[in-house]
C-alpha cells in the first residue's frame, strides 16, 4: 500500500480557512478482467470504514490500480480482506 496526504482548504461561510486533510491508498491488485471486477472491487473497498472516492484503472490480465482517498489511514487488514472477498488478490508495493 502506498500513502501520501495532500491538504484541500475550504472556505468557511464567514470568509474563514478550514484546512481538511485527506490520504491516499494506492492498491495494486491482481486478477481483474472488466467492469464486473471494477465494480465488485469498488463496492468492497468503499464499504471499509472511512473510505471515500475509490477509483480503478482497470488493466485486464494485469495489475490494477485502485485509489481510495479517505481523511485517515485505511485499516491494512480490512484493505486485503475487502479485495480479497471481492475475489482478487492484493499485489504487494515492491514487487
Amino acid at each position: 500500500m502506498v500513502l501520501s496526504a495532500g491538504v484541500f482548504v475550504h472556505r468557511g461561510t464567514k470568509g474563514t480557512v478550514n484546512l481538511m486533510s485527506t490520504v491516499t491508498t494506492t492498491l495494486r491488485v491482481s486478477g481483474m478482467t472488466c467492469a464486473h471486477c471494477v465494480n465488485s472491487v469498488t463496492a468492497e473497498v468503499g464499504r471499509i470504514n472511512g473510505a471515500g472516492a475509490v477509483d480503478v484503472h482497470l488493466v485486464p490480465g494485469g495489475v490494477s490500480v485502485v485509489t481510495v482517498s479517505s481523511a485517515a489511514p485505511l485499516d491494512d487488514a480490512a484493505v486485503a480482506a475487502a479485495i480479497d472477498e471481492a475475489g482478487y488478490e492484493l499485489v504487494p508495493a515492491n514487487s
